[in-house]
């Protein structure tokens, strides 16, 4: 069995270094909230591979189901030959939905795949080009979806020209000093400086920012876009390929606000491991497209669609919106205590299970320490805990345990965590 040395060496030689790890730790096998590396090494897994397994690696439910779908039929393409477990599936999306109906869902292959569509739609359906996102925004890394996200380093810098008539407002982030009524008149001057809103086919917002840093949006903020999009005829996508699927505590997070969008994106947590994604939004709005126009090869993969049944099943089954609402409490109430005592923890926030804490330098928002960040990532894995960062300035930890985590592996990964603060900051 090689080591992580060995593979770091080999990785090194054979895959391009746009290609990042936070770790240079092998995975070889893994349960549920538990990874074990090639050197058989243990780690609690806080990263859930990106927000992929809220019902934690190979549940038995989701691995009987691809295991039974394996043995019957692995590809088909839902456009040539359809199968039943997609329909099934877009039925069961479309009956969990936020709001009243009807409901219609297309499936992709990947989360950027979904938000490109969604995109493609909203133009077909508007017959207009324009997109909003906001800053801090992560829409994935194809040449459109890194044309709406809001981080230049490492997503845009020197693979352009971009995606044309993409406008960007600030998102409301209080600690940061931005509120609501910022972001709201910061859209209204794009409509008197910029962009015609007659011209604009959608309005695309994470309902909790992932990669920008774990920012809520106020429920004000997600309401008053609401009205705009309804005042101007613009289609609001609701981009939840990070935060749904119980990560917030309801199956949506848009659900805590009240606000029903016109398309949803979903992706990563939707199959438990298996890549797919999709597209859910007001039938009038998913039809606009001619046949052919929408799709893909691997799109709706029967695998796929096996798996996110499952997850779905698992999710219902096991209260899981339950309980990240009791994860993140617990989540929140340990590191509230840990900001306490270490001043390079400025903030702690989070819906559900959706939890992060920003690192500064004595508590002040303006001081980013994005090295102390990366310091912290990596003082966790030697200790056997996988933590992720986040935010624009790099200097987010974000909290992406699998709901299914027992409480005592959950504070047993906390312990480690606060191991490894000692070991970065100094002791408190």
């Amino acid at each position: 069995m090689p080591t992580n040395a060995d593979l770091s060496r080999r990785r090194a030689a054979a895959v391009p270094r746009g290609i990042g790890n936070s770790l240079q730790v092998y995975a070889d096998r893994a349960a549920n909230g538990e990874i074990w590396d090639v050197e058989g090494r243990r780690y609690i897994d806080f990263a859930s591979g990106i927000a992929v397994l809220n019902t934690g690696h190979l549940h038995p439910r989701v691995q009987g189901a691809v295991a039974a779908q394996l043995a019957r039929l692995s590809h088909a393409c839902f456009q040539v030959t359809p199968y039943e477990s997609y329909v099934e599936l877009a039925e069961r999306l479309n009956a969990l939905a936020p709001g009243p109906g009807p409901w219609k869902t297309v499936f992709l292959t990947t989360g950027a795949e979904a938000v490109e569509n969604a995109v493609k739609i909203a133009r077909y359906h508007t017959g207009r080009a324009a997109v909003i996102a906001f800053g801090g925004g992560f829409h994935g890394r194809t040449l459109g979806c890194m044309s709406l996200t809001g981080k230049v380093q490492p997503y845009k810098a020197g693979f352009g020209p971009l995606l044309p008539d993409v406008y960007h407002a600030p998102f409301p982030v209080e600690y940061h000093g931005v509120g609501v009524a910022r972001s709201l008149d910061a859209i209204e001057q794009l409509f008197k400086a910029d962009v015609d809103p007659q011209r604009v086919a959608a309005i695309i917002v994470e309902p909790v920012q992932g990669e920008g840093g774990f920012y809520p949006a106020p429920p004000a903020f997600l309401r008053a876009l609401r009205e705009v999009c309804d005042r101007h005829g613009i289609v609001l996508i609701a981009d939840e390929i990070q935060s749904g699927f119980a990560r917030t505590g309801r199956m949506f997070a848009i659900e805590h606000s009240g606000v029903v969008p016109d398309l949803i994106t979903v992706a990563k947590s939707l199959a438990g491991g298996v890549p797919l994604s999709g597209v859910i939004g007001r039938a009038d709005i998913m039809d606009a497209p001619p046949a052919g126009g929408l799709g893909g090869t691997y799109a709706g993969s029967p695998l796929g669609c096996a798996a996110a049944l499952a997850v779905l099943d698992v999710i219902a089954s096991e209260g899981l919106c339950a309980r990240a609402e009791r994860q993140g409490a617990m989540l929140r109430s340990r590191l509230e205590d840990l900001r306490l005592r270490w001043p390079c923890i400025g903030d702690v926030r989070g819906l559900g299970a959706m939890v992060a804490m920003e690192l500064v330098r004595d508590r002040r928002a303006d001081a980013p320490d994005a090295e102390l960040t990366r310091a912290l990532v990596q003082a966790a894995g030697r200790r056997g805990l996988v933590l992720l960062s986040c935010g624009i300035y790099g200097n987010v930890i974000r909290f992406l345990a699998p709901l299914t985590l027992p409480d005592a592996q959950l504070a047993e990964g906390l312990a480690i965590l606060e191991a490894a603060l000692e070991d970065v900051a100094g002791p408190r």
